[in-house]
């Protein structure tokens, strides 16, 4: 496993593991972000992501696409 951060731009990935509080969890759940659930990077800039995540584009910090392991 890998943090998204480590991401191809435009590679389809599936998440594996999400790291954090339950409340970290529960907000990225809240996003779609969900183990099992295909994401794929749009852009990086400057270690934060833009990224498709159930049809949407969810703008992440480094700090939060860290936590998600694909």
């Amino acid at each position: 496993m890998m943090p998204l951060t480590m991401a191809d731009d435009g590679k389809l990935v599936r998440i594996q593991k999400i790291t954090g509080t339950d409340e970290i969890k529960q907000h990225m759940a809240t996003l779609g972000f969900v183990v099992g659930e295909e994401v794929s990077v749009v852009n990086k800039n400057g270690g934060n992501l833009i990224v498709n995540v159930k049809d949407s584009r969810i703008a992440l910090d480094k700090s939060l696409a860290n936590r998600i392991l694909i």
